[in-house]
């Protein structure tokens, strides 16, 4: 083995499927009285404004869903005026879950797939 280090083993998430705005859409439609072409709507509508919102530097946040912010990261620059836009190496999208997902995450179970 190069670098003579000791093979390890990890655990990992083994994904069970996904949910699709449409299985999500059915499943909000069985809970209330709202019909699926409303549900669809809001939802597409909900990923638009959500978007312009983080272009403008702000937090989304969505209730017990959780909170959504734009986060980077940059080189390090000696000095303070040399850092500029061009030292963004990239940007992505920080999610923090709401109380109901953290809620959810502490009473998981796990099992070896």
């Amino acid at each position: 083995m190069a670098g003579g280090g000791v093979k390890k083993y990890y655990a990992s998430v083994v994904s069970g499927g996904e949910a699709d705005i449409e299985s999500i859409t059915r499943s909000i439609e069985r809970m209330c009285t709202v019909n699926g072409a409303d549900i669809r709507a809001v939802l597409y509508a909900l990923v638009e404004v959500a978007s312009e919102e983080l272009s403008k530097g702000n937090i989304v946040r969505l209730g017990d869903l959780g909170s959504m912010r734009v986060s980077i990261s940059s080189e390090g620059c000696e000095k303070e005026d040399d850092v500029s836009a061009s030292s963004i190496k990239d940007a992505y999208v920080l999610f923090t879950p709401g109380k109901m997902i953290n809620n959810t995450m502490a009473t998981l179970s796990f099992k070896k797939a």
